[in-house]
């Protein structure tokens, strides 16, 4: 086999493992993750696992990576297109309330798994910090045309901490009140 053949063939099995890996978060949960079952849904050796990302945990985490390069290109693309800010707004929080929970519970699947796993914890710090610079240039404009009374820094803790609640109450089945607050929300945008 050729170099260029065994580069194509194992990043083939990367993309099989990691797309593997975000079904399996969805449907079972890191607790119902092995290598094993890893390898079987993506069809092949389960020996590659620990081979190409080392373990479990970091073909997850690289799993969650590669979805939130996805997500932030689409949401800077959002972000820099030309309307006014509150459509913006109700275009990202149509993608946040969506029926699609296939990001939230990966994310969030990671959020309780690096509780305890350090190293997992200071990856998914660093995703976190993309999607807060994502948000702090988005803001910054509408932070100073609005003059909101908060720091520019405390708006995007406010808005990241916002959505974070509004994926768990989702993911357990509560939705009360989340469409009168974006309600509210958009109403006090648009005035």
């Amino acid at each position: 086999m050729t170099q260029a053949a065994e580069r194509t063939a194992r990043s083939a099995a990367e993309e099989a493992l990691l797309d593997a890996a975000e079904r399996l978060l969805v449907d079972v949960g890191y607790a119902g993750i092995t290598t094993r079952r890893l390898a079987e849904v993506a069809g092949v050796n389960h020996g590659l696992v620990h081979y190409y990302f080392g373990s479990v945990e970091n073909l997850l985490v690289r799993a969650l990576e590669r979805f939130t390069e996805r997500l932030i290109a689409r949401q800077r693309e959002l972000y820099a297109a030309e309307m006014p800010f509150v459509e913006k707004w109700r275009t990202a929080m149509r993608y946040l309330v969506s029926e699609d929970v296939t990001y939230e519970k990966v994310w969030l699947e990671l959020q309780s798994l690096g509780w305890n796993h350090p190293d997992v914890r200071e990856r998914l710090a660093r995703v976190n910090a993309e999607w807060r610079a994502v948000l702090t240039e988005a803001f910054e404009e509408p932070h100073r045309q609005l003059a909101i009374d908060i720091p520019l820094e405390a708006l995007v803790s406010l808005v990241i901490t916002f959505n974070v609640g509004i994926m768990v109450e989702r993911l357990g089945g509560i939705e009360t009140g989340h469409e009168a607050l974006l309600d509210w929300i958009d109403r006090w945008l648009s005035s």
